[in-house]
């Protein structure tokens, strides 16, 4: 099964029209895992951010969807620098930024 979820993976991150991935199931299964693996083997560097726990990623969509600046959030908030194609960005229990944040 892993070895399957990371073709899936690598197909997803060579599509010429790839968009982010949701990467949704039961709770305490690896999905995290999973998706840190894939980052260490096919990334420069992982940007992980957990929603939940974080106070400041709850803000990432209150102003707008502008992306430098979503980017430059997620850099502060990882202490990562966020080099596009180079950079895995996961958005972990992304469902508790608050619903009127991303509508």
């Amino acid at each position: 099964m892993y070895r399957n979820i990371i073709e899936k993976l690598k197909a997803w991150k060579n599509s010429e029209f790839r968009k982010p991935l949701i990467l949704a199931g039961a709770r305490q299964v690896g999905k995290n895992y999973i998706l840190k693996e894939f980052g260490k083997a096919e990334y420069s560097n992982v940007a992980y951010v957990n929603c939940d726990k974080e106070a400041m990623a709850k803000t990432l969509f209150v102003e707008d969807y502008d992306i430098k600046r979503i980017v430059m959030a997620i850099a502060a908030i990882t202490g990562q620098t966020i080099v596009p194609g180079k950079t895995l960005i996961i958005l972990d229990e992304i469902q508790e930024v608050k619903r009127d944040y991303l509508s």
